[in-house]
């Protein structure tokens, strides 16, 4: 089998993680510059409050120098990794900056400078008015002298390092994912073989199938859905090969009881023709002949019967009627037989009356091939005994022979077509091999059940079900 299957649970797994990888990786670092960046104000803001409540505001109430606290603001640019501070006042012009010593007759003023456009927010991203080249993170406090903004405390930091260190927490981050995805691929493949094994093993045991191959043997160890495919084929491979095997002896088993009568017929009647058989005893022949043909009929139409029975199912006409009855008259019609072999049938009925609900002519085909079966199969001054017995809603027929017995071995074949055991074949020249296959079919078309007890050289009894009819039950009720 090709591993086309194979492959695109790979190939879309593969997709998937990479789609995956990338949505999720900008997502997240969308999430973790925004976090930083927060966090960088928070810090940054705390800071530029403290000097502006501090150092700077010390400035403007002539505590302290300017060059004092463009010591102090110095010191806390290094502590901050060098990040620029600067004192602005309300115009726009540059009081102190920490990277660097201002001239003093030289004004430095940002062009354009209003704090009021940040809003209520204490930060602000971008050049800070053209200033810088670069986008920058600005943070603003203000500095209150005599209940009045006197400046502000500007720290800055590039954006650049915040999102360095963003792509710092992240590139880790991408290596913990570039880790699991490998794992769950591994997982992936080894679940995926798992899988993939036992459905290699079923296709390759389905393309034996296909080529007639049914004797193919594969296993699937395990308990799931796959396991129960691997069975359910096995199984239907088995079925498939029995009945391949029954259609061979099927065809073997005609071809041998439509040959031994015709070739009788044959030769009977070339030797009529030839003269090798005198005129004189060709009426004794001829009435070979007839039985030979009689055979032929019988096995023609017991095929028949019982291949509709398979192929289009039993159409039955259900009725309610008396089986005792019926086995009263079928027992009549064997009388004849009966006494040229000195068997007598014993009728054990549990009433006068018996109605049940089924098709009466299959019952009474039943019931004529199962007692010409005990006949046959018994020995001279025996009984036949025909029984009927009554529980709950069923009533059972028993026909009971005390002739040869069906080996044990046998029991379970009986009611397959043309077969017949190694003790029925000198008994039971005429007989076909089918009748019992219909009294199975007819019986299960009813969906009831026929079963047999036998001892070799005691007797065999057949027993089947039928049901009841409902006024049997209604009147057992009352």
């Amino acid at each position: 089998m090709k591993r086309t299957l194979y492959l695109k649970f790979l190939l879309a797994y593969l997709l998937f993680a990479i789609f995956g990888f990338i949505v999720v990786a900008t997502f997240v670092y969308g999430m973790t510059y925004e976090r930083l960046r927060r966090d960088k104000a928070d810090s940054m803001y705390q800071v530029a409050t403290q000097i502006a409540n501090t150092y700077a505001a010390d400035l403007y109430n002539s505590e302290t120098s300017l060059e004092a606290v463009h010591q102090q603001m110095v010191a806390l640019s290094g502590y901050m990794g060098g990040s620029p501070i600067w004192i602005v006042n309300p115009s726009g012009r540059l009081v102190l900056d920490s990277s660097r010593v201002l001239e003093q007759n030289k004004k430095d003023v940002i062009v354009g400078f209003d704090p009021t456009v940040i809003g209520t927010t204490y930060y602000t991203t971008g050049t800070f008015w053209n200033t810088f080249n670069e986008e920058t993170l600005s943070v603003f406090a203000p500095i209150t002298a005599n209940y009045k903004v006197q400046a502000y405390v500007i720290i800055h930091e590039p954006i650049s390092k915040i999102k360095a260190s963003a792509d710092g927490f992240l590139n880790i981050s991408y290596l913990m994912l570039i880790v699991l995805f490998l794992l769950s691929l591994i997982i992936l493949i080894f679940f995926t073989e798992l899988v993939y094994l036992p459905l290699r093993k079923i296709t390759t045991a389905t393309e034996q199938y296909a080529v007639g191959n049914m004797g193919y043997e594969f296993s699937v160890e395990s308990e799931d859905e796959m396991g129960y495919l691997a069975a359910s084929l096995s199984y239907m491979a088995g079925e498939i090969a029995r009945q391949e095997e029954d259609q061979k002896k099927f065809i073997a088993n005609v071809s041998h009881d439509f040959r031994s009568p015709l070739t009788s017929i044959k030769g009977y009647l070339i030797a009529m023709q030839d003269g090798t058989i005198p005129p004189e005893m060709h009426d004794r022949y001829l009435g070979i002949v007839i039985n030979e043909t009689d055979r032929l009929t019988k096995l023609t139409n017991e095929m028949l019967t019982l291949n509709n029975l398979n192929t289009k199912g039993m159409l039955l006409d259900k009725s309610d009627f008396d089986i005792n009855a019926v086995i009263r008259n079928v027992a009549e019609s064997f009388e004849g037989t009966c006494l040229d072999k000195k068997i007598a049938i014993e009728l054990v009925l549990t009433e006068e009356k018996m109605l049940v609900n089924a098709d009466m002519s299959k019952i009474q085909q039943v019931l004529y091939n199962l007692v010409d079966n005990a006949i046959k199969f018994s020995h001279k001054d025996s009984s036949i005994k025909i029984e009927t017995t009554e529980k709950h809603s069923k009533v059972f027929v028993s026909v009971k022979d005390s002739g040869i017995g069906i080996p044990k071995e046998d029991q379970k074949l009986i009611f397959d077509r043309f077969y017949k055991s190694d003790l029925s074949r000198g008994k039971d020249k005429k007989g076909t091999g089918l009748g019992l296959a219909i009294v199975k079919e007819i019986v299960k078309a009813h969906e009831e059940n026929i079963n047999v007890i036998s001892t070799t050289g005691v007797g065999t009894e057949f027993i089947f079900s039928l049901p009841k009819a409902k006024s049997m039950d209604a009147d057992d009720e009352e």
